[in-house]
């Protein structure tokens, strides 16, 4: 049977949030965003577990795009970075697939380019999060050179939200300003702004697309609200099993470093996951983990391989019990807070030796 670490993951609870995603997009339509393997839950199986809901998928590179055709997705395909090889634009032909241009280069190249077939094209405007885009006083410029390309299919534009996680910030309605003034100007053009976040800015324009990323997998895309809070449900979690146990004594120290000592007796647990499993080495003391109906604490450091727990509030907890790390009872972003990242590369940081069983 081997190591009892795995990933489970609720596909109808991800298609639930995708669902609560749509009803936040109103008029407009939800793109599902499944980069990074489904944010780490596994590309293939999450497009197809919203084949039937989703008119639209997304993801980061060329590479996940083929996996998607192989794995029998027919929906647009939409590279949210465009190609990185002027190789690829053939390859977006064949393929079908939305490339998002955003860089001078990228529109050169396709000009330069013997399509072979049309080419559907998104442009990126650059309206504040400045990483990538055309600046907004060129795009009537852009437009009209990608309008002019011949084979070139120009659906609309996009850009991306920079602070829409925290409600108290001015940057979004910057950015939906500039935004909304294009749109004005191109009715004809699809428009998409709102990523995870932008789905709980009540007063943020929806335009005609939307990118629910994170929030599908039921993690929060917020600064300052649970998952629970925006009705998500938990995708994934991440359960291992407890493989020892011992009574620590006054002064017993804990793992590599000795960072934790016994101040009095206390009973010990050890559980085989750790940061080659993708869990946070960085998770101090104190982190919570749930065995046996109730909460419990990481103690020391983090392994490779195994972590510790203290099971004073578990005291019939035995070798072989199943440790949720990161699930319905401990939320992934309360654990992203104690080892001070996000929900979101917890998620994706899980690792291939950790398999990951689907269940409806």
């Amino acid at each position: 049977m081997g190591r009892q670490t795995r990933a489970y993951v609720d596909l109808e609870a991800l298609r639930y949030n995708f669902r609560l995603a749509q009803r936040h997009a109103g008029e407009a339509a939800a793109m599902a965003v499944v980069k990074a393997d489904g944010y780490g839950h596994g590309l293939e199986a999450v497009a197809r577990a919203l084949d039937s809901e989703a008119t639209r998928f997304a993801v980061a590179s060329l590479e996940e795009a083929e996996r998607l055709r192989s794995a029998g997705i027919e929906q647009p395909i939409v590279l949210l970075q465009g190609f990185h090889d002027p190789d690829d634009i053939r390859t977006c032909v064949s393929l079908a697939l939305e490339p998002v241009v955003h860089s001078e280069h990228q529109l050169v190249a396709i000009e330069q380019a013997s399509l072979g077939g049309s080419l559907a094209v998104w442009l990126k405007i650059n309206t504040g999060m400045n990483r990538l885009g055309f600046p907004p006083a060129d795009a009537d410029a852009v437009i009209a050179r990608a309008r002019l390309i011949e084979g070139v299919n120009l659906l609309g534009l996009m850009t991306h939200y920079a602070c829409a996680d925290d409600r108290d910030e001015t940057m979004t309605a910057h950015q939906n300003g500039l935004f909304s003034a294009l749109a004005r100007r191109y009715p004809d053009l699809m428009f998409s702004a709102s990523n995870s976040a932008g789905h709980f800015r009540e007063s943020s324009p929806r335009f005609d697309w939307t990118r629910p990323g994170i929030m599908l997998y039921g993690a929060t895309p917020m600064i300052a609200e649970s998952a629970a809070e925006l009705g998500l449900r938990a995708v994934m979690t991440l359960e291992a099993r407890l493989t020892a146990i011992r009574t620590l004594q006054p002064g017993d120290a804990v793992g590599y470093g000795s960072t934790w000592r016994a101040e009095q007796p206390t009973p010990m647990g050890i559980v085989s996951i750790g940061y080659g499993d993708g869990y946070p080495r960085h998770a101090p003391t104190g982190t919570p983990i749930w065995i046996d109906g109730v909460r419990i604490t990481t103690l020391g450091r983090v392994s490779m391989d195994m972590l510790a727990v203290n099971l004073t509030a578990a005291p019939h907890a035995r070798p072989g019990d199943k440790v949720e790390l990161w699930g319905a009872n401990v939320p992934v972003d309360e654990v992203a807070r104690h080892a001070g990242t996000i929900g979101y590369e917890l998620l994706t940081g899980v690792t291939a030796r950790v398999p990951r069983v689907y269940s409806e």
